[in-house]
């Protein structure tokens, strides 16, 4: 199991991240972060939205292309909370207030059509009625979609990190390998600076923070804009 500040550092543009695990007190935890290297990327803000949030421009008048930038990265349906990188967030809703699943929505989605990059789609969701989890994975592989889904129980002060590449470069490489095991503290604060501080300070644009309280249902919510 890994902290997540040690895996963090030593990566200048893991991308896009989705965090889901569960503290020792037995709070639900949920991070998601974007980074981004253009002046497009990095013209965002996360705004709540409901029981959500949406990303809006910080600037309208510098926006070029809204397509793979302005969506919902959070919605809730019911006792499900979905967090992706992209607008699958709301194929994943539709599909659940459908009466499908998680993973049929994702069999109607692929990786981003972002050439050379292919940014992979990266997509979760929180069961909160007993904090089980999923993650996924759409990536692009020998020219083709790669379709990687977990499942996982919650299981106190573990989690698990999926992000969308595995380093900085040209093109940007993909998230390689399955979601890694890291540490999950107790407290919103300290998990909100810690995914903060070890974001690398020239890429990192947004960060929410989620921890639902599983006696009650009461959630806290942080919201981190750099812009």
């Amino acid at each position: 199991m890994r902290k997540i500040s040690e895996y963090l550092s030593g990566n200048t543009y893991p991308g896009r991240g989705i965090v889901i695990g569960r503290t020792t007190d037995g709070s639900a935890a949920v991070a998601y972060f974007i980074m981004g290297r253009s002046v497009n990327s990095r013209n965002r803000v996360f705004v709540a939205d409901g029981d959500g949030i949406r990303t809006e421009a910080k600037d309208p008048s510098k926006l070029v292309d809204p397509s793979l930038i302005i969506y919902s990265p959070v919605r809730v349906i019911g006792d499900k909370l979905i967090v992706t990188n992209g607008d699958q967030t709301d194929t994943i809703y539709d599909f659940i207030s459908e009466g499908k699943t998680f993973e049929q929505a994702l069999d109607t989605r692929c990786y981003e059509p972002d050439e050379p990059n292919f940014t992979p789609r990266i997509s979760g969701m929180l069961d909160e009625t007993d904090g089980s989890y999923k993650l996924s994975i759409l990536r692009r592989k020998n020219g083709e979609c790669e379709r990687v889904c977990r499942d996982y129980e919650a299981v106190p002060g573990v989690g698990h990190i999926i992000h969308t590449y595995d380093s900085d470069g040209s093109p940007i490489p993909s998230f390689s390998g399955d979601p890694v095991e890291v540490e999950i503290p107790d407290s919103i604060e300290a998990f909100t600076s810690m995914l903060w501080e070890n974001l690398n300070e020239d890429n990192k644009v947004s960060l929410f923070v989620r921890f639902i309280t599983s006696k009650n249902g009461i959630c806290e919510t942080k919201i981190i804009n750099k812009y």
